[in-house]
């Protein structure tokens, strides 16, 4: 059994805010924040043997528990901050030419849609930001009208697996089966994906994959990673040339001297990994993830009933994890998400995508049915009294 209280216990959470925001930036537990701070402690106490000699060494413990955990090899991925910023690895390396498509979603994460916006203008290529219909009714139906946006021109596809503002599992394993037998790059976003729903990357096959550790997986804030198949990885250039190239002590892999030695940083978050994994082993993270989907879905349809909406998709785990997102009607989101918080102590997003307005709401272990019960009333209450909401 789950002893959820003393897992929520384990939080450094402010008890006065329900936190229905996972999704955005995580949490981390006290003994992976622990960890976390015992690590920047040995930096501070001797940062020469930290970064200088022992960094190489302990990153490869992190990369290997890592690895292992996402079936990999550990040399085939690297440490990043963010998502974000693993795309713009990609994106700048890429030899783009005039006239060439990237295909992706139009239900992608914005600063990503930016990143790809800039590359493809520098270089006179497109970013084709194909539709994919509102509410999904299967995954035949996505892959379908995903490949509608395919053309002679496709030279990479760039996809999420779990989407943003949405949050919608896409069926990236067929997809990237679809592209492989038109010879495309394939490129995914998951972001949302470690720690969240099983990741196994030698099943999925995608040549290049980005996922973010510090959101479900709870390490720091910062740390994330990006792999990219052995065969392709001296395609990409880092962001910063620094110390990794033409090293006077070169390592087996140009990929890790390249991204991985970037001068003076603390990269202590990355070495949180094996903790976090250790943490999610020790309290049995599976049954807990079955447990927060199905508080998740087993509401889903009472708040679109509120709101005057309709569910995404259908409610199962081919669609649906630990976050579900509701369409809304109102002008003024923003404005909505700061009511919520001010005025009920509630920590939710309300998200904008192209026309669509989603309020997103996550479900981690420390939530209960009380937490979505004080959104449900305090959502009911703004409906009655302000202009925020409309059904």
């Amino acid at each position: 059994m789950i002893d959820y209280q003393k897992l929520k216990a384990q939080f450094l959470l402010n008890p006065e805010i329900t936190y229905l925001n996972f999704g955005s930036f995580g949490a981390c537990p006290k003994p992976v924040f622990n960890d976390y701070q015992e690590w920047q402690l040995l930096l501070e106490s001797e940062p020469c043997q930290f970064i200088a000699f022992n960094g190489v060494e302990y990153l490869k413990t992190s990369r290997e528990a890592l690895a292992a955990y996402i079936n990999c090899r550990a040399d085939d991925i690297v440490y990043v901050t963010n998502p974000t910023y693993a795309i713009n690895i990609i994106a700048k390396s890429l030899k783009l030419e005039e006239g060439d498509e990237i295909l992706s979603t139009n239900l992608e994460y914005g600063a990503l849609d930016r990143t790809w916006n800039y590359y493809c203008k520098k270089s006179k290529a497109k970013y084709i930001r194909q539709p994919i219909d509102l509410p999904a009714i299967s995954k035949e139906a996505i892959i379908e009208q995903f490949w509608k946006g395919y053309s002679s021109k496709t030279k990479a596809i760039f996809i999420s697996q779990i989407t943003s503002s949405t949050a919608l599992r896409l069926p990236v394993k067929e997809i990237c089966e679809i592209a492989k037998e038109s010879g495309l790059l394939t490129i995914v976003d998951g972001a949302h994906v470690p720690g969240h729903i099983p990741l196994n990357l030698a099943e999925l096959k995608a040549d290049i994959y980005t996922g973010a550790c510090h959101k479900w997986m709870m390490t720091p804030k910062g740390c994330s990673f990006l792999y990219i198949k052995n065969e392709i990885q001296k395609l990409f250039d880092p962001l910063a040339i620094s110390w990794g190239y033409e090293s006077a002590t070169p390592s087996q892999s140009q990929f890790l001297d390249y991204h991985q030695m970037q001068g003076t940083r603390d990269f202590s978050a990355f070495l949180t990994v094996p903790k976090a994994l250790e943490f999610m082993k020790e309290n049995n993270w599976t049954e807990v993830a079955t447990a927060c989907r199905k508080l998740a879905k087993d509401n889903y349809k009472r708040f679109c009933d509120l709101l005057g909406s309709y569910p995404l998709c259908p409610l199962d785990d081919n669609f649906l994890g630990q976050i579900c997102s509701i369409p809304i009607k109102t002008e003024k989101p923003e404005k909505l998400q700061r009511h919520l918080f001010e005025h009920y102590k509630i920590e939710v997003p309300v998200m904008r995508q192209e026309k669509h307005v989603f309020l997103r709401y996550s479900v981690q272990v420390f939530n209960s049915q009380n937490d979505l019960d004080k959104l449900y009333d305090a959502l009911q209450e703004i409906i009655s009294k302000t202009d925020l909401l409309k059904v």
